[in-house]
């Protein structure tokens, strides 16, 4: 126990809190970008990400994953603000908390294994191309010294490194936003700072009750949005949690971070804050800046809050080219460029699932439409590949009967394969069908096999199945009709 709390909390403690403390910086003008896109006071966005950090940094399943307010939930609750209002958003928020650490006890976060490495790949560069179009705004009709400043935050960001010993030590976004900050300062320049976003709050969060009615009226109003807030927010954090374990070769437990991320909304809701989920460019920001545990979610949420309502005077005067320059190195850190050059060698199939991934994504910035996308394309493929691998041969034997032999996994993508390998029209006295290679998966499979077993008899042919699995037994006998006279009687009754 000991030893699992040193290693998830303080194995790292000065990459954690330096990486925290750059976390929180780049927070902030997202925080109040996602909160003008969901049509809400900056304040609710601030202080989403702030209970969000904090409180998964404690009950979610991935250690150095940062969870705040995001851009694909903000998109999500736009109308039901528009219509309805922030107390209605506050129960939203709530409800979509509890259908997440529900979906957690129900271990919905196994489903992960079922998403291809194609799809991932696809949504990490979608991802990539969104975060950097998300910079443009920043870089369009705007003076030379935003330009000149967004060279040379991405100048520090990546030779700084290089500096010995102290480029190893300070994380060089950190670098980057402090260098620049003081720059702007000193010279004057007249350029778009965090200031400039929104108000900041000047109070701590307090805990509050949605005043809402609690009527079932108020519950038809919410429940679509939590739905789609829940789904949205389960997805993006498990493929945001892959890409981490990624990154850092470790693993995590996803079923946990559904029910952590459940918790974090629950509270966030209740201490008037907008339901979030984990953010793949901050948790990237947290990796590469020397992240890792606990600790550094944990102090990003904490400087977050901090800054914001203490340091609010020196916060406004950060550089918006500053964290834009950041962000593009999120961007390039994020793309999978790897991905681009094995486009030449991976099965055409495999690019259709990553590229359709990456268009409908950034096409529609919705990830959970790309990624269902991707997930279904992956699904088509694989079934299309796994059914023509199944095969029918036949052979006659000396005593006249023939014998068909069946190898392959039957099922509803290869089913109508296995029906059109049978010759009805040969005159024989004897069928046997050999199913000893085969295995059964479905209904559709039970069904093409009792169309195969009624039209034999029917032409007067004696059928004999042999070797069928104990599997394929199971689910052949529960929903097979060729054994049971009065359901092949309605089954020939009904064509």
């Amino acid at each position: 126990m000991k030893y699992s709390i040193k290693r998830e909390w303080f194995s790292n403690v000065r990459g954690d809190i330096l990486s925290g403390l750059v976390v929180a910086l780049a927070l902030v003008p997202e925080a109040i970008a996602f909160s003008i896109i969901a049509g809400v006071d900056p304040k609710v966005g601030l202080y989403a990400s702030f209970s969000i950090a904090v409180i998964t940094a404690f009950t979610g399943g991935r250690p150095g994953m940062i969870s705040a307010a995001t851009g694909a939930m903000a998109l999500l609750i736009v109308h039901l603000v528009k219509d309805h209002g922030l107390q209605y958003l506050l129960v939203a928020t709530i409800l979509t908390g509890i259908l997440q650490v529900i979906a957690g006890y129900l271990k919905l976060g196994n489903l992960m294994r079922f998403v291809s490495r194609a799809v991932v790949t696809g949504f990490v560069n979608a991802l990539a191309i969104l975060i950097f179009m998300a910079q443009l705004p920043e870089l369009t009709n705007v003076t030379w010294h935003v330009y000149a400043m967004t060279a040379a935050g991405l100048a520090i960001i990546y030779l700084f490194p290089f500096l010995p010993v102290v480029g190893k030590v300070i994380p060089s976004p950190l670098v980057t936003i402090v260098v620049l900050s003081i720059a702007s300062i000193l010279l004057g320049l007249d350029i778009r700072t965090v200031g400039d976003m929104g108000q900041l709050p000047d109070t701590l969060p307090v805990f509050l009750l949605p005043e809402v009615p609690l009527t079932l009226e108020t519950l038809k109003i919410v429940l679509p949005y939590s739905v789609a807030l829940a789904v949205v927010g389960i997805l993006e954090s498990l493929m945001t949690a892959t890409i981490v374990d990624d990154l850092t070769d470790t693993t995590s437990d996803k079923n946990r971070e559904c029910k952590g991320q459940g918790i974090a909304n629950v509270a966030t809701g209740f201490l008037g804050g907008m339901a979030g989920c984990a953010m793949i460019g901050q948790s990237v920001i947290n990796v590469k800046s020397g992240g890792r545990t606990r600790l550094s979610t944990l102090t990003a949420g904490l400087l977050l809050l901090i800054m914001v309502v203490f340091l609010s005077d020196w916060l406004k005067q950060i550089p918006m080219a500053a964290l834009v320059a950041v962000m593009i190195m999120v961007s390039i850190g994020t793309f999978s460029w790897d991905s681009l050059a094995k486009l030449k060698t991976y099965p055409v199939s495999t690019n259709i699932v990553t590229v359709a991934t990456v268009v409908v994504v950034v096409t529609t910035h919705n990830l959970a439409i790309g990624v269902m996308v991707g997930i279904l394309l992956a699904a088509m493929f694989f079934a299309n590949k796994v059914g023509r691998y199944m095969a029918v041969t036949s052979a006659l034997a000396r005593d006249g009967a023939r014998t068909y032999t069946v190898s392959g996994q039957v099922f509803f993508a290869s089913a109508e394969k296995f029906n059109s390998s049978f010759d009805f029209k040969e005159v024989i006295d004897k069928v046997v069908i050999d199913l000893s290679r085969a295995h059964f998966w479905d209904v559709s499979a039970v069904a093409a096999l009792d169309r195969i077993v009624i039209k034999f008899r029917r032409e007067g042919t004696e059928v004999e199945l042999v070797g069928m699995n104990e599997a394929s037994s199971t689910i052949v006998d529960r929903f097979g009709v060729h054994d049971k006279p009065e359901e092949v009687e309605k089954l020939l009754a009904s064509h």
